[in-house]
């Protein structure tokens, strides 16, 4: 199938599907012989599974670095995405790094609440 109909059953646009290809996220697929990109089932599979990652706070730079692991998940093969060095890792940075952001917007909110003399506002 072609790029956009490819991007289409993945949920998504062809400039993302090239964006995945420059990113090294998905390899580039063969080419037709006018030089058009030809994408299988497989590779429809691949973008649904960096998408869902994605939507689940990883960034392009989480996936790209486990970009070798993503088979085996569009594959719906668990096993071989679980343990030390599968997606673990990337997922514990990126929880710290949330962890951390969460902490100073909390302190930011609470010195400009103070700063306002707002206090607290009552739940809703």
């Amino acid at each position: 199938m072609r790029i956009g109909e490819a991007a289409a059953a993945a949920g998504t646009t062809p400039r993302a599907l090239r964006l995945y290809e420059a990113r090294g996220l998905l390899p580039p697929p063969p080419r037709s012989p006018s030089g058009q990109r030809e994408y299988g089932p497989a590779q429809v599979e691949r973008v649904r599974a960096i998408r869902e990652l994605l939507a689940l706070g990883l960034t392009l730079e989480d996936v790209r670095r486990r970009a070798d692991r993503l088979d085996a998940l569009a594959g719906d093969r668990p096993g071989e995405c679980r343990g030390e060095g599968a997606f673990s890792d990337v997922v514990a940075a990126r929880l710290a790094a949330l962890d951390a952001e969460i902490a100073r917007l909390t302190r930011l909110r609470q010195e400009l609440a103070a700063a306002a003399g707002a206090g607290e506002p009552a739940p809703r």
